[in-house]
């Protein structure tokens, strides 16, 4: 496999002949020809020089490789870097945070592998190295990209190049990925969401009624629409569609919406046009049939005999009878259809109730599916948050290993260091030893070889004397640099001595400067002073005058102290008017309008005495235009010497003006140069300070570079006479050649230990290397660990964070569920109340069933000839059922039936009989009297109800507009009392330009100009006074309206109230009074049990024939069966309206 272009130009880095050509030549080795996406450039006129090209998919890019190489070479340097690390400025710091430790991690991985030092570090293994780190970022993670499009190259704002957009927008690969996608599918819908809304194109592909899935109702609703088939894919929760597809949807469904919203438009206009027409016939037949009756009675009004009829007709009781039947007809088939009604109604209830119970058991199955799932999820979450605990503890026992472990590590680099150091100086020693053997075994075989050994240690010599004399020179070249840099340093602190001398000298100047303004200043203080004097001589002289502007002085006291007063009393009218405020408020509060018109009248009299006292204020300003006038007259005296004085004047407080501001200006000055200075002298400190301790760093290096010139001078010394001796040792050692035996023998001895030692040290310090390679070893497996520890913590927190959502989600639904819960719990109870209530009442009407059973059975047994009897209390049990009327007429036919038949046999019973079916028809008549008016109470009561929550509607709405207006009301009154602040601050300044008035007697001439400043301050303020007091008239004026206006809105509020009270009242009057008709009722039906009683004593004689009669007792017994269980309904509903209207009541 080819290397790439970082990795060749790493290797070409590593090798020093390497230049571009070479570089050049490998990548063409490499690439050229076996890589489609690298090309050789052609040559292109006007354009750079390329060296290679690379084929993107936004198109061919040329590269330069000029300098690459050099550049490589070059990354920052640690010690730059660190600088920009430390800087002050706080934005480079900020760019140069990240790089240290990127480099840092970079090239400690490097000398961990390889002991490199920082001269191997290349830009293009950095960059490699960020690039993969980034890479493993975007592999663990799940990112996201944001385009940044540049609309122009000029900076304008609304300006829009395209060429330049698209061309960005294909070089990103936007355009790519919109062409793939609009390939495949773009859009993509919900199978719910799908399904709520496009099935209106074919509601019959879904069945109604029953639970079918969105997936497949999305899969059946698009089957049957005409659309193409290979325009759309099912996903697992998504339905997939080609672009276009979705409009062609949207466009069918609003078609389809369009035909069906007509469509119910012609059906509701055919639906309200019959229901027209129906009228409209009706209209037209009952036209037509009183148009008949007109005409029938116009042509027999006239007879006699209908004369006769009409006189007859009131007298016979039968046709009264006749239209109580009658009513009692009507008021039957009324009652009947109000029963049909209160059927079905209780019917569609009992469904609702059937239906919300059957809601209430699904929600609290889902209720508790949700709580289920809730506390499994909680369960995972808290095993979740146990494992994340133990994984926390975990870490941070691994954590707290590795920092002992890098503490261990640092002990054992120290003691590494330490050793090294010492080994190094033992090698020191070894080498000195062995320096020394080697000159003992030179000098042992110098005997045998004296000259070889002396030319060879000559040459040696040289060759040491040579590295010195090139170091010497080195240090001489870095030692001349030194005194180059320390001479530009002290060239810099003489320039920077000489800008400190031309400022020192520029304040010196400006010293002096402001040293002769002191004494201008004095020059004037001095013409002050003899002005002063004049101006005592012009004072002596006004002195004179003064006497008489005393006494104008007195007078305008006098003036004054009216004015105080006339101000305390504007005061005390405004306390005043705050007093009636404060009753206004009260009054409001009381809301009688009686005080107000009393109010209103104190009102109109603190206006008269305002009136009166502005017209005493205009006679002051009179008197004052007067005393002004006569000091105009007094001071034409003593003008031309008030204009002398006021030249003078004029002129010192120009010249103090000019002085003021000339010592100003040259305070300003001095200040900001003695700034100014400071900051120069502050920074020069500085530098000065950062010199000299430059200078200090550099005579330090410079005394070191003496020491270690001296070291080696004397170093050249020892060897001279080291080779001085050596020739003194050549020709002695013949005589010393049994010295050196015996010293060879001892060194031999000392050359033994120091092996076994150093053999001791070497096993000593490669086990330390080995325990060192060891810990090393042991460190990247540990953060190895704890990289993948950290990669666990990030999914473990993903996965934390995707539970703690999820979590999220439940708890809002569950919370969501409860709401609804609670929302349809309060029904329920209602329900179960309403349930309870007519458990109740079923149970005491069964009781009260049984009870009237029993006693119906026994006085059946006792009496079975009674029918009569049993007649009448079936019609005075059921006297508020709806029923019972049906049951009371097929009771009265069937008699009228046994009485035609029985007439012969009865005849003697017929006038009993008849006063009986009389009594039962009023006693039916007044049922049904007091069933219509209970009926018409009621609908009074509801439609006083309906009037009282309107009128109490009505209410609310004004007590908001009444708060409206209270607060408006209250704004406006805050109006008034800043007006009156005002005022009262115009007023205070009208005493302080009194006030002035009466120090302005210093100078006449300023007195007359402060009098008619006065006049027209004061004639302004008078002005103003009285706009404000027009505006405060206004605003009391408006507030008064506005207090008129809610006194009338509340009044009829109040009439409003108490008329709702009072038909409340009505009602409940009304209520009492049915409940009293209902007890004469009761009365009644106890007169009739008695009149009943007679009649079973008359019944009595008629037991003889009730033999006969007994076969149709038992056919009546079933009729009567009927009736007892019709009779049943009829009291529970009566105990249900009984209970509607004791809760009306209530309500």
């Amino acid at each position: 496999q080819p290397m790439g272009i970082f990795s060749i130009l790493e290797e070409e880095c590593m090798f020093p002949k390497a230049t571009d050509t070479s570089f050049k030549n490998k990548l063409y080795d490499q690439h050229l020809g076996k890589s489609n996406n690298f090309q050789k450039p052609k040559p292109a006129k006007g354009k750079a020089e390329a060296h290679f090209s690379l084929v993107h998919y936004a198109g061919t890019v040329d590269y330069n490789i000029s300098g690459w190489l050099e550049k490589n070479k070059d990354p920052l340097n640690e010690t730059v870097i660190g600088l920009y690390q430390k800087s002050s400025v706080k934005t480079l710091a900020l760019l140069f945070s990240a790089y240290g430790g990127e480099a840092d991690a970079g090239g400690g991985g490097k000398k961990g592998g390889k002991k490199k030092g920082s001269s191997f570090q290349t830009v293009s293994a950095l960059f490699r190295e960020n690039l993969n780190k980034l890479m493993a970022n975007l592999r663990s993670t799940h990112p996201h990209f944001v385009r940044c499009i540049i609309p122009n190259e000029t900076k304008t704002p609304g300006a829009m190049e395209h060429e330049l957009v698209l061309h960005q927008l294909r070089c990103n690969g936007v355009l790519e990925g919109i062409r793939i996608c609009r390939k495949g599918f773009p859009s993509r819908v919900l199978y719910a969401d799908f399904k709520q809304r496009y099935r209106v194109l074919n509601a019959s592909a879904i069945p109604e009624g029953q639970f079918i899935d969105s997936k497949k109702a999305s899969e059946k609703l698009l089957g049957s629409i005409d659309v193409d088939h290979t325009q759309y894919r099912f996903g697992h929760t998504k339905v997939f569609f080609k672009a276009g597809l979705l409009g062609l949807l949207e466009e069918m469904r609003d078609d389809k919406l369009a035909q069906l919203i007509t469509r119910t438009q012609a059906r509701c206009r055919g639906f309200l046009m019959r229901v027209e027409f129906k009228k409209m016939v009706e209209r037209r037949e009952s036209i037509f049939c009183i148009q008949y009756n007109v005409r029938s009675f116009m042509n027999v009004k006239h007879w006699p005999w209908m004369k006769l009829f009409f006189k007859i007709k009131p007298l016979l009781k039968s046709a009264e009878s006749e239209k109580e039947m009658a009513n009692m007809k009507e008021e039957f088939e009324k009652t009947k259809e109000e029963l049909a009604k209160s059927e079905a109604k209780r019917k569609e209830l009992e469904e609702k109730m059937v239906a919300l119970l059957q809601e209430k058991n699904d929600l609290q199955l889902q209720v508790q599916a949700e709580a289920d799932s809730l506390a499994d999820a909680e369960e995972r979450c808290d095993q979740l948050i146990k494992t994340k605990i133990q994984l926390e503890a975990k870490i941070k026992e691994v954590t707290e290993r590795a920092e002992d472990e890098e503490e261990i590590n640092a002990e054992l680099t120290a003691k590494k260091r330490k050793l090294e150091d010492e080994c190094s100086e033992l090698k020191k020693d070894i080498d000195d030893l062995e320096l020394t053997l080697a000159k003992v075994e030179k000098e042992k075989h110098a005997t045998e070889n004296k000259v070889k050994n002396l030319t060879e240690e000559m040459a040696a010599l040289d060759e040491t004397i040579a590295k010195l004399t090139k170091e010497k020179k080195a240090l001489q070249e870095a030692h001349q640099q030194t005194l180059d840099d320390l001479q530009v340093e002290e060239d810099k602190v003489n320039t920077l001595t000489k800008a400190k001398t031309k400022l020192e000298q520029q304040v010196d100047d400006l010293e002096g400067s402001l040293e002769q303004e002191k004494k201008l200043r004095m020059d004037v203080e001095r013409a002050k002073r003899k002005l002063e004097g004049d101006l005592k001589l012009s004072h002596d002289s006004i002195m004179d005058l003064e006497n008489d502007k005393q006494q104008l002085d007195e007078k305008l006291k006098k003036k004054d102290f009216e004015i105080s007063q006339i101000q305390s009393k504007i005061e005390d009218e405004q306390a005043l008017g705050m007093q009636l405020q404060k009753k206004i408020k009260e009054l409001q509060a009381s809301l009688r309008s009686a005080r107000i018109e009393e109010l209103e009248e104190e009102i109109e009299a603190e206006r008269t005495s305002r009136a009166k006292a502005e017209k005493h204020r205009a006679d002051l300003s009179r008197e004052l235009e007067e005393i002004s006038e006569r000091l105009e007259e007094a001071g034409g005296a003593t003008a031309a010497q008030i204009d002398m004085n006021k030249k003078r004047e004029a002129e010192f407080q120009k010249m103090r003006r000019d002085l003021e501001e000339a010592t100003l200006q040259h305070e300003a000055t001095a200040a900001a140069l003695r700034k100014k200075h400071a900051d120069s002298t502050a920074e020069l400190g500085e530098q000065i300070d950062n010199l000299q301790r430059v200078k200090q760093k550099l005579e330090k290096e410079k005394s070191e570079l003496k020491m270690e010139i001296d070291d080696l001078a004397s170093n050249m010394e020892s060897v001279s006479k080291a080779k001085a001796n050596l020739e003194k040792m050549c020709r002695t050692l013949e005589d010393q050649l049994s010295e050196i035996k015996t010293k060879e023998e001892q060194d031999q001895r000392t050359i033994n230990d120091l092996n076994t030692h150093r053999a001791r040290l070497q096993t000593e310090t490669g086990e330390y290397s080995r325990q060192v390679e060891e810990k090393d070893a042991l460190i990247s497996q540990l953060s190895r660990g704890k990289q993948g520890f950290t990669q666990q913590i990030e999914e473990l927190k993903r996965h934390l964070d995707e539970e703690v959502k999820a979590k999220n989600a439940l708890a809002h639904a569950l919370q969501s569920a409860r709401h609804d819960c609670d929302l349809l719990r309060e029904p329920y109870e209602e329900e179960q109340e309403a349930k309870g209530e007519l458990q109740r009442a079923l149970s005491k009407a069964n009781s009260e069933v049984a009870q009237w059973r029993t006693k119906y059975e026994t006085d059946a047994i006792q009496r079975t000839e009674e029918l009569e009897e049993a007649k009448k209390k079936l019609a005075q049990r059921l006297q508020d059922a709806e029923e019972h009327v049906e049951a009371v007429n097929s009771k009265c036919a069937s008699l009228e039936k046994t009485k035609q038949r029985l007439q012969n046999e009865v005849e003697d019973l017929m006038i009993d009989v008849e006063r009986s079916n009389s009594a039962c028809a009023a006693l039916d008549k007044k049922q049904k009297n007091f069933d219509k008016i209970l009926s018409e109470w009621k609908q009074k009561y509801e439609e006083t109800q309906a009037e009282l929550e309107a009128s109490q509607k009505e209410a609310r709405s004004l007590s908001t507009e009444l708060f409206k207006m209270k607060n408006a009301y209250e704004e406006s009154l805050d109006h008034l009392e800043t007006l009156k602040r005002e005022n009262k601050n115009l007023q205070q300044e009208i005493s302080d330009l009194t006030e002035q008035i009466a120090e302005s007697g210093k100078a006449i001439h300023e007195l007359e100009k402060e009098i008619e400043q006065l006049k027209r301050t004061h004639h302004r303020v008078v002005e103003s006074m009285q706009s404000t007091l027009d505006a405060e008239i206004r605003s009391r004026n408006e507030a008064l309206r506005l207090k008129k206006k809610m006194e009338g809105d509340l009044n009829e509020m109040e009439i409003q109230l108490s008329h709702a009270n009072r038909l409340a009242a009505d009602a409940q009057k009304n209520l009492r009074n049915t409940q009293g008709v209902l007890k004469d009722t009761q009365i009644h039906l106890d007169d009739a049990v008695r009149t009943q009683e007679d009649l079973k004593e008359q019944v009595a004689m008629v037991e003889r024939r009730a033999n006969l009669l007994q076969a149709e007792v038992e056919e009546l017994r079933g009729a009567l069966e009927q009736t007892e269980r019709s009779r049943k309904v009829a009291e529970q509903e009566l105990l249900d309206a009984s209970e509607r209207v004791q809760l009306l009541h209530t309500q």
